[in-house]
């Protein structure tokens, strides 16, 4: 008979396995950074010409300049199912619970004769950490064009907006929110109907937990990217100028107003649209992140005035 030492190594080792299983669901700064070397979601184009005058002592004259569109990773969107569980490891603390948002959890007791329907996630929208790398790495295609945030700048903490978050106040009433088939995520025609934009709240109509923090993610972009907004947020935006073309609002299954990379809990190489991604994995905690890459387009400044451009 062996020793009890030796027949516990196999389940030792098991325990041992699905503690790394579940460490993974996390994600850390340094990972999210060098997610932003990818040439797919990057999607660098030459799309037309800047027209500049540029004047001397000497006279003035017409220069030119490319001009490029390409997709900038502005934001991290974590969803998750209680108050200070953010996947992101450094900036989980900023979900932490207050007086006003105390833990989550799912609509019903969770008993195993119940269907439960209804799922809660609490959101972070916070400035993409990988600025500098993704910089770097866009400038090798040619000129690069900045993005909308402040790195690690959070722009939206669902817990500190409660009661836009915990009771749909006063987006409930909304007509988006009361009228089926408007601004959804998917389409029941095509069964693949995800769930609505509105109200834009934690609570989701939704069995499948990906899906439910996929589409509170959306909510999330929803309202960051969009000004003067009934939230507590502060608007993912930047203005326009010569030269530079920001990217505007993002709406739902648009892949020309933005496109998401999975950062956990599987790290995807490229982007996509909701419903377009195949949920593959759901997480062990109910926590997701997702990177919001936005398009923009800019050219090079090449004199004093900006006479116009051609192209897209």
């Amino acid at each position: 008979m062996r020793p009890i030492r030796a027949r516990l190594r196999p389940v030792a080792l098991l325990v041992t396995m699905s503690a790394s299983f579940s460490a993974s669901a996390a994600i850390t700064s340094a990972a999210i950074i060098s997610s932003t070397l990818s040439p797919q979601c990057l999607e660098y184009k030459v799309v037309g010409i800047c027209y500049w005058l540029l004047c001397t002592p000497l006279g003035c004259k017409i220069k030119t300049s490319t001009k490029v569109r390409h997709y900038v990773p502005d934001a991290v969107v974590a969803a998750y199912s209680n108050t200070g569980a953010s996947p992101w490891v450094e900036m989980s603390g900023l979900g932490a619970a207050n007086a006003d948002a105390q833990a989550g959890g799912d609509g019903t007791t969770n008993h195993q004769n119940e269907n439960n329907v209804i799922k809660f996630k609490e959101a972070d929208v916070i400035g993409h950490p990988g600025g500098a790398t993704f910089m770097k790495f866009a400038s090798a295609s040619g000129y690069a064009c900045s993005g909308a945030s402040l790195p690690l700048v959070p722009y939206f903490l669902s817990a500190r907006d409660t009661i836009g978050w915990r009771y749909g106040v006063p987006e409930a009433a909304y007509p988006e929110a009361l009228t089926p088939g408007l601004r959804e995520v998917g389409s029941s025609l095509i069964a693949n109907q995800w769930g609505n934009v509105y109200p834009r709240s934690g609570f989701v109509p939704q069995i499948d937990d990906y899906k439910a923090g996929a589409l509170v993610a959306q909510r999330a972009a929803d309202i960051t990217t969009r000004p003067a907004q009934l939230h507590v947020y502060f608007p993912l935006l930047a203005l326009p100028r010569p030269g530079y073309w920001p990217a505007g609002p993002v709406l739902e299954s648009n892949p020309s107003t933005g496109r998401w990379q999975e950062l956990t809990p599987v790290l995807s190489p490229g982007c996509a649209v909701f419903p377009s991604i195949t949920p593959n994995v759901e997480s062990h905690d109910g926590g997701y992140a997702w990177a919001l890459w936005r398009p923009y387009s800019c050219c090079q400044r090449r004199g004093q005035t900006f006479l116009g451009s051609t192209g897209l």
